[in-house]
């Protein structure tokens, strides 16, 4: 019996580790079969050098442009086949793709501080990545590779310059599927006919990924002139191929609203990369879902299309099991935040928990209400819109709550009037600055001089009046002082009565700041301080269900281990 037992566990041990053995080599057979699909250009042996003019805040390159407006933002001017444009980019801005890589890469490591994890990270990311290459068109990896030959290698345990450059577009799909990173809260909307002053197509849109203040440093729109396709302008960051606001020369608008995913399983087209073939590749919102339909996205997104051809603007709802067109239920006006609207969707469970448990339709109404106020829209009221911090009967939210339009993290906002192919964007700080007008009318024009500012000063939308109050310095203050609260809760280190009291003055009416001050004094092991901070938390408007559960949860621990005791 002893014998047969003893037999039995070591078939079974040499079965388990056969199991353990097959499943290595299926993950190392996974991971050394990932292909990212490099190109094989070589450099060019132009003779082309960036000449840098540095009183004039420009370089050019060949028949190709980057300057540095007066209004912060970065214009980039390209041309040329994928690959050149891809290599001017590289060459025009080589110190700004090492900045923004840079604080990307700090920002992980603030998420990630072990280098042995980070090395762990790019193994999980090429086996989930494998495919991306075959699911990014040739003509795009073309322009990523011309750009990352310009790339630094001080980053190579990532990935070579190619794959990392590559992966990075697909940043915005992983983030928002694994974390909802991006469901802190795009908001957009659209209005014509009768809804807009002129009767002509007039859209706002905020774009509010965040990534730390350093990520958008440099903001750029960037200009492309392609041998194939539709010119058109983008906005985004250094680096940065794939579309997340942009218009090109027929009028045709672009912009990404996220939504809820399920996680991901595997790489398929980023989101960004299948607006850019949108952009380049349609004028109209029958092409542009033509398009959409074609690619298999592994995240959900809504794409806001407006178009001057059509007079109107549609959502694209997109899955990665079905992409439905929305074209609205109210006339003359389309609003998009967080959450899908079609009846395709309406019954979609993932969509109906968001609804439910997110800010997005409370987001949606408080757009509702200030266009329903203002109408007919122009522009200077839909930029008015975009910068309301405000809730509904203009409730006092806090600063930078999510429920508002705008939180105070938008990387950028824009206006369009398609029509007249005219777009508005903000500059620093978040959508309080400045929106400057481009036109491409003008920009595409082979007389554009490149030496002045190309923007129309005539048109400019000038900063938000509440850039000059005590409660900007309230909020500047509040945004200084969390993430060092933050750092000090973590390393359960004391922090002066003063410095609390400073931060709760600093913004009083978020939730937020309750739970950050509770934190602490559940680090310095005061209970009851913690728990009465909480409740007073709970009081306040909470933007998502999970984070009023949160702190419920935390009193509940507290009240526990209290009584335990």
């Amino acid at each position: 019996m002893h014998r047969i037992v003893k037999k039995t566990l070591q078939y079974t041990g040499f079965l388990f580790l056969s199991l353990i053995v097959l499943l290595i080599a299926g993950i190392s057979y996974l991971y050394f079969s990932a292909d990212m699909q490099t190109p094989k250009h070589e450099q060019s042996m132009t003779t082309d050098k960036v000449i840098d003019i540095d009183s004039l805040h420009l370089r050019h390159y060949g028949d190709n442009f980057l300057r540095h407006s007066d209004s912060g933002l970065w214009e980039l001017f390209v041309k040329g086949d994928a690959f050149q444009r891809g290599e001017a980019i590289g060459q025009l801005s080589s110190d700004l793709l090492h900045h923004q890589e840079k604080v990307f890469v700090d920002q992980i490591r603030e998420i990630v501080p072990s280098d042995s994890y980070l090395k762990f990270l790019r193994f999980f990311i090429v086996l989930f990545n494998r495919n991306l290459g075959e699911n990014v068109l040739e003509e795009y990896r073309d322009e990523i590779y011309g750009i990352s030959l310009s790339c630094t290698h001080e980053y190579d345990f990532i990935g070579t310059p190619y794959e990392r450059q590559l992966n990075y577009h697909s940043a915005h799909d992983l983030g928002h599927a694994m974390q909802d990173y991006m469901l802190v809260g795009c908001s957009s909307f659209a209005t014509w006919g009768t809804q807009s002053a002129d009767s002509s197509l007039l859209i706002g849109r905020n774009f509010d990924f965040y990534v730390g203040d350093a990520f958008a440093e440099n903001k750029q729109v960037a200009f492309y002139v392609p041998e194939q396709g539709y010119r058109f302008a983008s906005v985004g960051w250094p680096g940065m191929i794939g579309v997340l606001s942009g218009m090109n020369e027929t009028g045709l608008t672009v912009t990404i609203n996220a939504a809820k995913s399920a996680v991901p399983t595997g790489s398929a087209t980023p989101i960004s990369i299948l607006t850019r073939e949108i952009l380049q590749y349609a004028a109209t919102i029958d092409e542009a879902f033509a398009i959409a339909k074609k690619r298999e996205t592994f995240v959900s997104e809504s794409i806001l299309i407006g178009s001057a051809k059509d007079g109107k603007a549609a959502i694209i709802e997109k899955s990665p099991e079905k992409t439905v067109l929305f074209t609205g239920k109210e006339a003359n006006r389309l609003i998009c935040t967080n959450h899908y609207q079609s009846e395709e969707f309406s019954k979609d469970e993932r969509n109906m928990e968001n609804i439910r448990t997110s800010d997005s339709p409370y987001r949606f109404a408080r757009l509702t209400e200030l266009i329903n106020e203002d109408l007919p829209i122009d522009v200077s009221k839909a930029a008015s819109i975009l910068r309301d911090h405000k809730g509904l009967q203009n409730t006092d939210l806090g600063l930078a709550n999510e429920m508002a339009i705008n939180q105070f993290i938008a990387h950028h906002s824009v206006i369009f009037q398609p029509e007249k192919r005219l777009m508005w964007v903000s500059t620093s700080p978040w959508q309080c600055g400045k929106y400057v007008a481009y036109d491409l009318n003008k920009i595409f024009k082979d007389t554009i001089d490149w030496q002045h500012e190309i923007y129309s000063s005539d048109l400019t939308i000038p900063e938000d009046k509440f850039i000059d109050t005590p409660e900007f310095q309230h909020l500047l203050t509040y945004k200084k002082l969390t993430p060092l609260l933050l750092k000090k809760i973590r390393k359960k280190e004391q922090i002066e009565e003063s410095v609390l009291k400073t931060y709760q003055a600093s913004n009083p009416s978020l939730y937020y700041v309750y739970e950050v001050i509770g934190d602490y004094y559940e680090a310095m092991q005061q209970p009851q301080q913690a728990i009465a901070y909480w409740q007073q938390a709970l009081k306040k408007s909470i933007p998502k269900l999970q984070e009023k559960e949160r702190i419920q949860q935390k009193i509940q621990k507290q009240s526990k281990d209290g009584k335990e005791s």
